[in-house]
């Protein structure tokens, strides 16, 4: 088990700050991460918060999963290694002899 936590359920107007007061009762915070959406720049309800010692990480799962903030139960657990992502996706270049012609407007067939 690893000191690194998964904080998910969070409520959107939760800051880092408001997670590191919170599970600063466990013990040491050594660091807090709220995932932020690129585009709108507003929480993503989740964040990664890494405790001193696994002690302290144990604690705060059994404290805080569950537990009631801003209306909204927490889960707490220990975090996943992060998977790595393949730099595969987007659409294939069509090439060769593609005779679809260009496109006008609509028309209309009777």
């Amino acid at each position: 088990m690893g000191t690194k936590l998964y904080v998910g359920n969070l409520s959107f107007e939760t800051t880092e700050d408001d997670i590191r007061d919170l599970f600063s009762s466990c013990g040491t915070v050594t660091s807090c991460n709220l995932i932020i959406d690129k585009f709108t720049s507003k929480s993503r309800g989740f964040a990664f918060v890494e405790m001193a010692s696994q002690a302290e990480a144990t604690k705060a799962i059994s404290e805080m999963n569950g537990k009631e903030v801003s209306g909204r139960a927490l889960t707490v657990n220990e975090a996943r290694p992060r998977e790595e992502r393949s730099g595969g996706g987007g659409g294939g270049y069509r090439g060769g002899n593609d005779r679809r012609g260009g496109g006008g407007g609509r028309r209309e067939r009777y």
